[in-house]
């Protein structure tokens, strides 16, 4: 440890840190010495004279807080480096308002740091410049083999200027520099230079891979040995993971060698910097030690591609042809598996489903058996939901006992505490979504889940609540009416019917009411959900009726909630957990020579549809109730990701016709041949157990289902149902042959494996042009590179107009160099009406089985406006929405040039303040009025689970 340290107040009350001791430093040679107080002291007086200030005490303050925050950041880390503390002292200068004294501390920074910087040079070209290697070996540095290294790794990185990035590389170096310090400084000036080019992207990637393969098979990027050694290596990998009890035995079974022959290294070429970072962090496998820091990477990307393939084919009859197919697909970036599926595939304990979604009993033993099972779902990294509405309300009585419950809100918190205590399998955070029906009689309450004011023991930060809304309730708002709240023990029948059938029992209800009830205005309970959900991105929207009218195993069953990312709807009971196995097509790649490859996207969708089928057999499933319900049914949810990439590609604007045409068209080919597939699995080896009685077996497809949502509630839905596609094909086939699973289709969020593909998540438009994303594996900068290469196209791509763009927050809709086609092609997501985005997604809904995660972004703060917006979504027939974002509280970090005068934003949904005053605070105020304007609310939550302000659910993807 680095720090000692003990803090005691003054006479006066005050906090004093003086007796805080930072025990080492580490100099910019790299060696670690004691740390002297007085140095800082004696630097923080120089600045002060400098400017003929007296100090009057001011610099043992400065020095405290220094120290403060150096132990803040530091302690129980690597000790903090000479510039970090100097960083600190400028940051507590300006924070005291002694601008004049921070500037002529800066300037002295920087003279000194190009005093250095000169003597470096000479010493670099006096070859006596010092590198620490492996093992401690010394050697000199030699910048023109470094520069050769950077040549040969950048080929044909036509826009990476290999010599400028050695250039920066050379000014942080020092004598006695470690060799890792140098490739992390080359990362670093890499990362700095991608917002000129996403070559700079594929350049970092490149340097990443060439450490992972000199880590892994001892040869460099540029080796001629490369290709064989991948090959060569690879039974040895598979032997390697197998001994150390990370890989299953049966990955022995494959012909290794037909398998080693099969890999294409060329493959990696493929990812971007993030992509391969997110792999080289967190998804290739390390060999085990309980010394988190000596486990070593012993896998590599086209590795893990065929370890995901063989894990998948291990059941299937001609086992290495399978995987050799699904290889093929992974390794293309065509199809992309699920995260749980590629941490876990081919490995000992193979859980690779993505979500799970449970309901809660009413007794004691129900809840807390609940808890268990949740724990052990999140433990193997799967995103969980539950619904809590079987639970009695506050006040209802306990037969047993004859008291009074305290409702859900108690039993929820240990839900939260729940997803913070077990993560991911020590890989992702923990991921939980709770759900209720709003006719509960703890609503109101669970709506202030989320908020940061009132009762800490009634509020759960770290999961996500989400409301199950019917038509009635809908209705209700719309004729300004009444709503009656009940308590579940009083209302059992509610819970478990919808539609027609729900409104009976609850008109039934509304003229007989139970004791404990409660009757409020809709429109006002309306209103308190879109408060919340403006002010903290909860509780998500969903639709109880359009998701089970539109159901295909409504013989069996209900759907009582959705999942994680709102995307799976399935049947849940006391005996069954819904599970469902994800995998998303890559549309961007689909798009060749200008136009969509309709061909690659029947044969990549079909061996997707196996490859999800394959998951349930292999599976390994954390408890009982989800092995029953995956094995009975059968569902998986194939997805989409790189939609906007397509659309680029394709020239279609997001805010357009031509782009919702675009998305019914692509979605129609999709289910068509998911559909298809599944049946002619069924051919191959068998129906699903309970296929008879479900739509499928009626001849009713997802499309024939509007008519049915129609008629069931009474008012028109207005999507087209036009096709393009030989529909009476794939009935035919059904009833022959009948379906191998009871759900085909499901869009998730894909953050994560968006990323390691390098395209846009899911079906959403761009985020921003240029931004900032954080995530596990660190900071990264995002720019659009199909705006990159029209600019370059127009010669309108310069310094400038970065800059520009960069002011304006990614956008370019103001920059007058830029022609208004590209920027009605090139909008971001806050600058298109919610209603393309609403249009597209209901079109994709006529074909989809289950359901689609999607955001809606809002450049508003008319109660009204966010109202119609999911009026819209409702009206047309829409199953569930996913988080509601805001302008006002998404921005990027934006600095210009060398950064002189650099300004901090909020990174989307990130490190956000709340800006109520003291007053409002204090009355537990937050002003919001469907008719009016909603006063911008910044909500910080200190999550330890799955965050709002992590903008990429990853759990479930």
């Amino acid at each position: 440890m680095c720090f000692a340290y003990s803090k005691q107040r003054d006479t006066g009350g005050s906090l004093k840190v003086d007796t805080l001791q930072l025990k080492h430093i580490r100099k910019r040679d790299g060696v670690v010495v004691v740390f002297d107080r007085v140095k800082i002291e004696n630097a923080i007086k120089k600045a002060f004279y400098s400017q003929g200030y007296s100090q009057n005490g001011i610099v043992v303050v400065l020095c405290d807080e220094v120290i403060d925050q150096l132990n803040k950041k530091f302690n129980n880390s690597e000790p903090p480096s000479v510039e970090q503390i100097q960083d600190r002292v400028e940051e507590a200068l300006m924070r005291h308002g002694y601008t004049e004294v921070a500037r002529a501390y800066i300037i002295y920074r920087d003279k000194h740091r190009r005093i250095r910087q000169e003597k470096i040079q000479e010493t670099i070209d006096r070859h006596e410049l010092t590198v620490v290697g492996e093992e401690d070996i010394l050697h000199f540095f030699d910048k023109q083999l470094m520069y050769e290294k950077f040549k040969k790794i950048s080929a044909g990185l036509k826009n990476v200027d290999s010599k400028e990035v050695l250039n920066l590389v050379c000014k942080g170096l020092y004598n006695g520099v470690h060799q890792k310090e140098i490739d992390h400084l080359t990362l670093k000036e890499i990362e700095y230079k991608m917002e000129e080019h996403y070559d700079y992207g594929y350049f970092g990637a490149r340097i990443v891979l060439d450490q992972l393969y000199k880590g892994v098979l001892h040869c460099s990027f540029a080796s001629q040995n490369l290709e064989k050694s991948y090959h060569k290596r690879f039974a040895e990998y598979v032997h390697q993971g197998v001994e150390e009890e990370i890989l299953t035995e049966k990955m022995r079974d494959f012909d290794l060698e037909l398998l080693a022959k099969a890999l294409v290294p060329e493959r990696d070429l493929l990812f971007d910097y993030l992509g391969v970072k997110i792999l080289y962090d967190r998804y290739l496998l390390k060999t085990r030690n309980k010394d988190e820091q000596k486990k070593l990477i012993f896998e590599l990307p086209q590795w893990m591609w065929m370890r995901v393939a063989m894990g998948l084919a291990m059941e299937e009859e001609d086992k290495n042809a399978r995987a050799l197919e699904f290889y093929n697909v992974l390794s293309n970036h065509y199809l992309i598996s699920s995260t749980p599926t590629l941490f876990n595939s081919g490995t000992r304990f193979m859980q690779l489903s993505s979500c799970y979604i449970n309901l809660v009993g009413d007794s004691l033993s129900e809840i807390f058996k609940n808890f268990s099972d949740d724990a052990q779902l999140s433990k193997w990294a799967g995103g969980i939901g539950t619904d809590w509405t079987g639970v009695r309300a506050t006040g209802s009585v306990i037969k047993g006992t004859n008291g009074a419950s305290s409702g859900i809100i108690p039993f929820i918190k240990i839900f939260n505490d729940i997803a913070i205590a077990v993560n991911q399998g020590g890989k992702r955070r923990g991921a939980m979504a709770a759900y209720l029906e709003n006719w509960h009689l703890d609503t109101e309450e669970f709506l202030e889940l989320k908020k940061n004011t009132g009762d800490e023991r009634r509020r759960a930060h770290d999961i996500h609540p989400a409301i199950f809304v019917s038509d009635l309730f809908m209705k209700r708002v719309e004729e300004d009416g009444q709503w009656m709240l009940f308590s579940p023990d009083d209302a059992r029948f509610l819970h478990e019917n919808y539609g027609k059938f729900f409104e009976e029992k609850y008109l039934e209800l509304e003229k007989n009411p139970p004791i404990n009830h409660k009757v409020v205005r809709a429109k006002d309970l309306w209103r308190k959900m879109l408060t919340m959900l403006y002010e903290t991105g909860h509780p998500w929207i969903t639709f109880k009726d359009a998701i089970n009218v539109r159901s295909p195993q409504d013989h069996v069953g209900m759907v009582h909630s959705s999942n994680l990312c709102t995307e799976i709807t399935l049947n849940t009971s006391t005996e069954e957990t819904a599970v469902c196995n994800l995998a998303s097509l890559n549309l961007s790649r689909m798009v060749r020579d200008g136009k969509l490859d309709e061909k690659l996207m029947e044969t990549t969708i079909a061996t997707g549809m196996r490859m999800l089928d394959c998951v349930i057999d292999i599976n390994f499933y954390p408890t009982e109730e989800a092995r029953r319900a995956n094995v009975r049914h059968r569902p998986v949810g194939l997805g989409v990701m790189g939609y906007h990439d397509a659309l680029f590609k394709l020239g279609i604007p997001y805010s357009s016709d031509k782009q919702v045409d675009f998305a019914d068209h692509t979605m129609e080919i999709i289910s068509y041949h998911a559909i298809l597939t599944s049946s002619k699995l069924a051919k191959e080896k068998g129906a699903y157990s309970t296929y008879e009685g479900s739509k499928w077996s009626k001849g009713i497809l997802p499309l024939d289902t509007l008519d049915l949502l129609e008629e069931n509630r009474g008012q028109k839905i207005e999507i087209n149902r036009a096709y393009r596609m030989d529909w009476d094909k794939v009935r035919r086939h059904i009833a022959k042959h009948g379906m191998r699973n009871s759900n085909c289709m499901a869009i998730a969020p894909t953050a994560t494996i968006a990323n390691i593909a390098g395209v846009v998540p899911c079906v959403e438009p761009i985020y921003k042009n240029i931004y900032m994303k954080e995530n596990l594996s660190g900071n990264f900068f995002i720019i659009n590179n199909y705006l990159i290469d029209r600019l370059k196209e127009i010669n309108v791509w310069n310094r400038n107009i970065i800059d520009e763009i960069k002011l304006a927050d990614g956008s370019i809709m103001n920059i007058k160099e830029i022609p208004d086609h590209l920027k009605n092609e090139f909008r971001e997501v806050f600058e298109i009406d919610q209603k393309w985005i609403i249009k597209a997604a209901a079109a994709r809904s006529k074909w989809i089985d289950q359901s689609a995660s999607t955001n809606l972004f809002i450049d508003t703060r008319s109660g009204k406006e966010i109202s119609d917006i999911y009026f819209l979504a409702w009206k047309m027939g829409m199953k569930t929405t996913y988080y509601l974002r805001s302008r006002a509280v998404s921005q990027i970090t934006k600095t210009v040039g060398e950064g002189v005068d650099e300004r901090q934003s909020d990174i989307l949904l990130e490190k956000e303040e709340e800006l109520l005053t003291d007053e409002q605070r204090e009355k537990n105020e937050r002003p919001f009025n469907l008719n009016g304007a909603v006063p911008l609310t910044k909500v910080r939550q200190q999550s330890k689970s799955c965050l709002l302000s992590d903008p990429d659910c990853e759990a479930c993807q």
